[in-house]
Order: C-alpha cells, then structure tokens, then sequence
C-alpha cells in the first residue's frame, strides 16, 4: 500500500454561539483562523465578502508531502489541553478533524494506529476522511481553511 502524495489536516469546531476567544481559552491554543457569527468574511481568491452563519474555529497542521496523517494528529492535540471534561465541555461545537488525502496513485492507503483513535475517541473528534483522486488538480479540492 502506497501513502498518499499529501495531506492536509484540520480540526475544526462551529456553532452559533461558539466564542472563538472561549474556545482558545479553554484549549490553551491559539487557532489558525476563526470567526464569529455575524461576523463579515471577504474570499481568499474572490474577494467576495459574505456574513458568517455561525462561529468557526480551526487550528491546521502543517501539510505533509508525503501524507502523515498521525503526525498530523498528534501535531495539532499536543498543542491543545488533554483535560478530557474539557473537551466534554466543547462537543456541543461537534469537534472534527477534516482530513484532505491527495493520492499519488491508484492505489493509495492511510492507517492510524490505535493510540491516535483512542485520542480522537476520547475527545469526541469526528474523523472525516476527503480522499482526491490522483488525476484531479489540487487546485479543485478544497483548501481547509476555506471551509467553513
């Protein structure tokens, strides 16, 4: 099983009444981008500005080439609190981790040890796994910090 080409990792919590400054607070981290709702975002690439439906906070790994989907994990929750009613405090915010998979070739794997689903599970984390076919140009796959 070939690793995939690269990968790009977020965890990513919103809801309406999500603080960013509350979440960072009880995290004990800073996050790579966040809004409130309400709040007036202006595109990456459009330009477009547009009103935020609901409070977003994310925080990214950095881009693996090739993938390293657990370093990833591990990069980003060694940043954040391991208090686990913390993270029991938050899950009203639905905590995932999205997960950006780049194959190299037709025939690409990943696997996570049982140490980094344990991490996850225990925190709540939904894992979403958004795997892009070899031939697609990375220019088409969603960017995670646009998503929100």
């Amino acid at each position: 099983m070939a690793a995939f080409d690269h990968s790009f990792v977020t965890l990513r919590f919103f809801g309406d009444d999500l603080l960013p400054e509350e979440v960072s607070a009880l995290l004990g981290a800073t996050p790579t981008a966040s809004h409130h709702k309400g709040q007036e975002l202006k595109g990456s690439q459009s330009g477009a500005v547009r009103i935020a439906r609901f409070g977003s906070w994310r925080l990214s790994a950095a881009r693996r080439e090739p993938e390293d989907l657990e370093a990833q994990i591990f990069e980003i929750l060694d940043q954040l609190t391991g208090d686990l009613a913390v993270w029991q405090s938050l899950a009203r915010f639905r905590p995932d981790l999205f997960c950006g998979l780049f194959m190299g070739s037709s025939n690409d794997g990943v696997s996570l040890s049982p140490r980094a689903l344990l991490a996850l599970g225990q925190r709540g984390i939904e894992l979403g796994l958004d795997i892009y076919d070899a031939d697609e140009e990375a220019c088409n796959a969603p960017c995670p910090e646009a998503i929100n």
